[in-house]
């Protein structure tokens, strides 16, 4: 796809309309799932071009290979039990991430610079911090191999409403079950310092505080000013643009 064409398919819309997926923050109803698909496994270490071994060869080398980092994760056969990803695939994005993490985890400074391949013409540190969070799930500064596939699992297989589940929980930053205008808004400029500074259309500088209007006129249901779970879910399932953009990652890999 053009810069160009990428870029204005970024910035079209500026109200909640699925432009922008509530996973990630990336485009959806304006990419084909092709190019949804081919985008994300750029992102995922373990699918850029290398000559693997077989997968029988795979697993008896994985296994040496778990005893030798710091970190030394599940057994495939549990992680298999505990995601809805088959014991072949779980072999392939471990040794992916093995490959980018030889240690078994990701800290947060390489889990930014993994992100920033993703949107290149922006800066992605502030949406990759949200991210991180998100995916470290024990608050220890690190993500795991099991972190990672089980925030996988959910985003790529998991059902619709684990998808919302794990999307109110990235934009609910300091975790106290509702969504603010403040939290929302800091979620919004990271998006936008994302896609960056020279997009087609350009944007406003109150584009972002916009867009949270936008999100709270639909999402805000009894107008507290705090948008819930329940505000959530039942406002994207609503939304025939936002139920789009959550199939666009099945059988992402």
């Amino acid at each position: 796809m053009k810069a160009k064409n990428r870029d204005q398919s970024l910035t079209d819309s500026r109200e909640l309309d699925g432009s922008y997926d509530p996973l990630t923050g990336n485009p959806s109803n304006s990419q084909s799932k092709k190019t949804i698909k081919q985008r994300f496994l750029k992102l995922l270490p373990c699918c850029k071009p290398t000559v693997a071994p077989s997968i029988s060869q795979n697993s008896v080398e994985d296994d040496f290979e778990l005893s030798t980092v710091c970190h030394r994760p599940e057994s495939m056969d549990k992680l298999q039990e505990q995601t809805k990803f088959t014991k072949k695939e779980l072999q392939v994005l471990y040794r992916g991430f093995k490959n980018e993490c030889p240690s078994g985890v990701v800290n947060e400074e390489n889990f930014k610079n993994i992100y920033s391949q993703f949107f290149p013409q922006g800066d992605s540190s502030m949406y990759a911090h949200f991210l991180f969070e998100a995916f470290d799930t024990n608050k220890n500064g690190s993500v795991s191999f099991e972190d990672f596939v089980f925030g996988l699992s959910i985003i790529l297989r998991g059902t619709i409403n684990d998808r919302l589940n794990w999307a109110f929980n990235l934009y609910d930053l300091n975790k106290d079950g509702c969504i603010t205008k403040e939290e929302m808004l800091d979620i919004m400029k990271s998006i936008y310092d994302m896609m960056g500074k020279y997009t087609y259309p350009s944007m406003q500088e109150d584009a972002p505080r916009e867009h949270v209007e936008t999100f709270f006129q639909k999402m805000d249901r009894n107008k507290d000013g705090v948008v819930t779970i329940d505000e959530f879910i039942e406002s994207c399932k609503k939304d025939e643009n936002i139920m789009l953009s959550m199939q666009l990652f099945d059988n992402v890999i």
